[in-house]
């Protein structure tokens, strides 16, 4: 996606070789029309898929999931960090170890909404060490239902996460893939296309 691309150029902030900085447009303050067309890009990706929910982790993959599934007109289904009042009992739980916050989290979905006839796409705004991803395939799994495809925002390509998830037989759809943050500056690998 050349406009996600050109945003990343402007406004992405390399912290180190390892942190990209998109809070201006992607994870902290969010740009609606820019997820409005990444939503469109990830519904026309797969559309083929018989797609039934999509699948994310709270917060940051919020937004361009929610977008995604306005697209193809099925529900949001947010995988929660913390327990709630509301969200105790009979659920699918994984662990997932984030790499940005450097700790281990359960997450958790209700088992009400996830079935087994269900066929999820899984949509997140960072593919790094594959970690979010793979405890999402892993609630998918549980429920016996269906991972369609990945879909991700930005994919650090110099990190083993879309090797992992590959590897395992899922297709993932990334927008932009970063070859390299050497040097404070983004260098990107092939460009993806998509459909």
């Amino acid at each position: 996606m050349r406009e996600l691309i050109e945003k990343i150029v402007e406004e992405g902030e390399v912290l180190s070789e390892h942190v990209l900085k998109v809070d201006r447009f992607l994870n902290h303050q969010v740009d609606p029309v820019l997820m409005k067309r990444i939503g469109e890009t990830f519904a026309k990706t797969f559309q083929n898929e018989s797609v039934t929910k999509v699948l994310t982790l709270e917060s940051s993959g919020i937004s361009p999931a929610l977008m995604t599934a306005y697209a193809l007109r099925v529900p949001l289904l947010i995988a929660r960090k913390r327990k709630s009042l509301t969200l105790q009992n009979d659920l699918y739980t994984a662990k997932v170890y984030s790499f940005t916050k450097q700790e281990e989290t359960e997450i958790s979905v209700s088992r009400s909404l996830l079935h087994e006839d269900d066929h999820v796409v899984i949509i997140d705004d960072f593919l790094a060490n594959g970690q979010a991803a793979l405890g999402l395939t892993e609630i998918v799994k549980q429920a016996n239902a269906k991972v369609a495809g990945i879909g991700i925002v930005i994919e650090k390509a110099f990190q083993d996460g879309g090797t992992l998830l590959r590897n395992r037989g899922f297709r993932v759809v990334s927008l932009a893939r970063i070859a390299s943050l050497q040097g404070g500056k983004v260098q990107f690998a092939e460009e993806v296309v998509c459909p």
